[in-house]
């Protein structure tokens, strides 16, 4: 059959769009697939949703337990002569090998330091308001308790700061805590009577959580991240801010952006690190904020292509992850380069990068996709290359983040307004002294003290001037 009459056979013309519908229905499919196929190695997802383990890439090998090749030794420091409490010498009454006499060395002796829990770790102290007789009123007044004693009632200040030490940093339920301090201290409280003793400590720091909340917005850079929350059965937000030499979290109903007007307001002038969400776009361009999306979520994505069933997608991919490799690769050999040398290197890789996500991209919709993030939002990808201190990740937030997600899955949430406040000052000042290299337990003594005492709190502020 001659190709004119083939052009105009209907069984032909039938059969191309039939074969037309399939290829249609084939690339469908692998789209939908490969969707089913993201995992945390390839997509935003976290590991905890992977089905099974992603495969480790080939020609990595499994860690060996223990100590890594080139790790140095750590080993505890002795405790200083004024951190001693006793001393037990040994002496050696003959020779242990003869049995012949024996006279002192002046060589110094083997040390062995122990530490050990004394039988009642706790002082029970009774705070007494002695009765007097008034023979004018004939009444009986009683001398006032210290207001300090009262405030705290049953647990002085640093039993107080340890029930709040065991409930946030060590991840502990109220049951647990009672049980520790009923078999270990010694002393039998409620679950209630406990959750009254976390709001103390909550009402302790709220003055030093609103000092950092006020200081946020005048930051540099602050990276953020969000995570679920549940609040009595309905679902909330945990919001985390990680500024310079602060981290704050704030518990919320909304993921939007009105959140970020709200805790930085709209004339922040530092630069955002954060992922590409929309409540971050949105907040970007009403408010004309520099933002720094995360380059460890973009590759990612150019994973996902890398791995597509649809061949374009795979050479696409591969040519931006070589890109991509190139340029981390850099920021790894930042110490073998001088800052000149560096800098220059940086900015041309930034770019070799830039250019391979716009550059001859296949007519796919993954593919074009990821083009038009690029080219809309391009410069916020690789804003750290002109800005000093910029990460180029959002890695800083999403470890402080780990943190509350292990604390959600002990504790289930919160119940109530109350707990939402306890939960963002605690995870505050948790996450903030890790930061600054400071004693959770300590601060919160502080903070405890002198809410007791009604003085001024302590400060998580760093003065830099």
């Amino acid at each position: 059959m001659a190709t004119s009459q083939m052009a105009h056979c209907p069984a032909c013309q039938a059969l191309r769009q039939e074969n037309a519908a399939l290829r249609a229905q084939v690339a469908d499919l692998q789209a939908k697939l490969a969707k089913t196929r993201k995992d945390s190695s390839n997509s935003s997802k976290p590991p905890s949703s992977d089905i099974v383990k992603p495969p480790r890439p080939q020609g990595q090998r499994k860690r060996k337990i223990g100590a890594q090749p080139g790790h140095p030794r750590h080993q505890r420091p002795a405790f200083a002569a004024d951190q001693v409490d006793a001393c037990i010498d040994y002496i050696c009454p003959h020779c242990p090998d003869c049995g012949g006499p024996v006279q002192a060395s002046d060589e110094p002796p083997r040390v062995v330091q122990q530490v050990e829990l004394i039988a009642k770790p706790t002082v029970v102290t009774e705070h007494r308001g002695v009765a007097c007789w008034c023979a004018r009123c004939q009444q009986t007044h009683y001398a006032p308790i210290d207001p300090a004693v009262r405030r705290a009632g049953l647990l002085g200040p640093r039993l107080t700061a340890l029930v709040a030490f065991l409930k946030c940093v060590c991840h502990a339920s109220f049951s647990t805590v009672r049980k520790f301090l009923r078999d270990v201290v010694g002393v039998r409280v409620s679950r209630g009577y406990l959750a009254k003793v976390c709001a103390k400590v909550s009402d302790s720091l709220q003055v030093p959580y609103e000092q950092l909340l006020a200081l946020l917005p005048k930051q540099p850079y602050v990276n953020t991240d969000e995570t679920g929350h549940n609040n009595n059965g309905d679902h909330f937000w945990t919001w985390c801010f990680r500024a310079p030499l602060f981290t704050l979290f704030r518990i919320s109903p909304s993921r939007g952006s009105a959140v970020l007007l709200d805790v930085l307001g709209k004339e922040f002038e530092g630069v955002l690190g954060c992922d590409y969400f929309s409540a971050y776009r949105k907040y970007m361009g009403d408010c004309n904020v520099l933002v720094q999306f995360c380059l460890a979520h973009l590759i990612r994505d150019i994973k996902f292509l890398a791995t597509h069933p649809d061949r374009r997608n795979r050479a696409y991919g591969e040519r931006l992850l070589e890109a991509a490799r190139a340029l981390f690769g850099l920021i790894h050999r930042r110490d073998r380069l001088s800052p000149q040398r560096f800098a220059l290197e940086l900015e041309d890789a930034g770019n070799e990068l830039g250019g391979a996500a716009i550059w001859r991209v296949p007519n796919t919709p993954e593919a074009r996709n990821l083009a038009r993030r690029f080219e809309k939002h391009g410069a916020s990808y690789l804003r750290f290359l002109t800005t000093p201190g910029i990460e180029p990740t959002n890695n800083l937030a999403e470890q402080a983040i780990r943190f509350v997600v292990l604390d959600r899955h002990v504790t289930q949430g919160t119940r109530s307004e109350t707990g939402q406040r306890w939960s963002e000052r605690i995870w505050t000042i948790v996450a903030t002294c890790a930061q600054q290299g400071r004693s959770v337990f300590s601060f919160l003594q502080e903070a405890v003290t002198a809410f007791f005492h009604a003085t001024t709190a302590p400060t998580l502020v760093v003065n830099t001037s």
